[in-house]
């Protein structure tokens, strides 16, 4: 399945509202002059309100599990729409809300 790369402007976040940023970018490959990110690279969460009882237990890193088959830098897979990620250390998931546009991968 197809779908639009994720670079440094796409906007995911935890399920429960923490921002996701990519902590690693790809200087190769780029869209509309945005780098785009590698699978390997974990993204750091901010801003989750995550609580587990009384205990605050944020969502604190992503990890990603899928992404492009493909379409490849540096012999790297790139993120797109479809793929998933794990939040540690309390194993949600995430939303990817925006993307670029204008290049898809598979």
């Amino acid at each position: 399945m197809a779908g639009y790369l994720l670079d440094q402007s796409s906007t995911v976040q935890c399920q429960h509202g923490g921002q996701a940023q990519a902590m690693v970018s790809n200087p190769r490959v780029k869209v509309s002059g945005q780098q785009t990110v590698l699978q390997p690279s974990p993204w750091t969460v901010s801003g989750c309100p995550f609580m587990t009882g009384n205990v605050n237990t944020p969502c604190v890193t992503a990890q990603w599990s899928s992404a492009t088959q493909r379409v490849k830098s540096n012999s790297q897979p790139l993120l797109y729409k479809d793929s998933q990620a794990t939040c540690v250390p309390n194993g949600t998931g995430v939303n990817i809300i925006q993307t670029q546009t204008r290049m898809k991968g598979t």
